[in-house]
């Protein structure tokens, strides 16, 4: 199965498979098991929804490798019709959201950089203004220092603003130490992204031990640690390591992608835990829906039988 990741990510970038598969009536199948819907009223509803199960939200509007300035300026209107919706029916204070800063302008060729911190900034204030948080994702491993370069910036007036690292690259225990500080909040996840091994470890087991360090790190550490995994061995590690460091509930929290594991989601959540449910929307769910195939390549065998039998 690990061979097949690679060959996954890649068909990502296809854009005639993109096209083959977005205009295919598999809405109603796999993609559905990952994505509540298009709509801000699907996201809302899929929101509220968890939250009445006991669990909390991060909510991912989708798109990225935006180049274009009025699509930039759409996915922040979106975000902003997004929160003042959770607010008004009472959810932002179960519900964040997630910006992915490539999606909001990071890759304009001139000046990306500043309007990608402008334009998360405009987020930032409505969120805060909605009463809930903003957590910056993270993309691939080019990205990332540009990322934290915006997230030191946005912490300055909003220092309640996420982060996230990966564990998969080389560098993240190194990140880990310094963002361990009181007041921060950092999403530690495993990585879905196809990185080449100069920066990145590629066996899985490798790939784990540092997971595990920078778990050590971060529960360790004087932040608000937010454990993004699926893996029930990963789970057991945090829920010790949690104990060992005088964790308790509520100075930490599991983060789990929507559709993935919904009744362990729902057992944290029930034996006390903090646990988040990471919900993407919108009509850019191609690329999302490739890399949770990447990770679960079993999963492909599902998607090809809805592609062949929904023509």
């Amino acid at each position: 199965m690990q061979l097949l990741r690679q060959p996954i990510l890649l068909l990502a970038r296809s854009q005639a498979v993109k096209k083959l598969v977005s205009t295919m009536p598999v809405s109603s199948g796999i993609v559905t098991s990952y994505v509540p819907g298009e709509a801000t009223a699907d996201a809302v509803a899929a929101t509220s929804g968890l939250v009445d199960d006991g669990l909390r939200v991060t909510l991912d509007y989708l798109g990225e490798d935006t180049t274009d300035l009025a699509q930039a300026e759409a996915t922040v209107a979106a975000y902003k019709e997004l929160l003042a919706d959770l607010s008004a029916r009472g959810l932002s204070g179960q519900a964040e959201v997630s910006v992915k800063l490539s999606a909001i302008g990071q890759f304009l060729p001139e000046n990306g950089h500043k309007v990608a911190l402008e334009n998360a900034r405009d987020i930032c204030r409505a969120a805060r203004n909605a009463g809930t948080t903003v957590t910056l994702d993270m993309e691939d491993h080019t990205t990332t220092d540009s990322t934290l370069s915006i997230l030191r910036e946005l912490r300055k007036d909003f220092p309640e603003t996420g982060a996230v690292l990966q564990a998969m690259l080389h560098r993240t225990e190194a990140d880990c130490r310094a963002l361990a500080y009181e007041g921060s909040r950092v999403r530690l996840c495993k990585g879905a992204y196809m990185e080449p091994e100069s920066v990145a470890f590629q066996d899985r087991l490798e790939i784990d031990k540092s997971y595990v360090r920078c778990l050590k790190v971060l529960l360790g550490g004087q932040g608000y640690p937010m454990i993004a995994t699926h893996d029930p061995r990963m789970v057991q590690i945090a829920s010790s390591l949690a104990s060992r460091f005088g964790r308790h509930a509520g100075t930490y929290e599991f983060q789990m992608l929507y559709g993935i594991r919904p009744e362990e989601q729902k057992r944290l959540a029930a034996a006390g835990e903090t646990m988040r449910v990471y919900v993407p929307y919108g009509t850019e769910w191609y690329g999302y829906l490739m890399r949770r195939l990447a990770e679960k390549p079993q999963n492909l065998a599902f998607f090809v039988r809805s592609l062949v039998s929904k023509k």
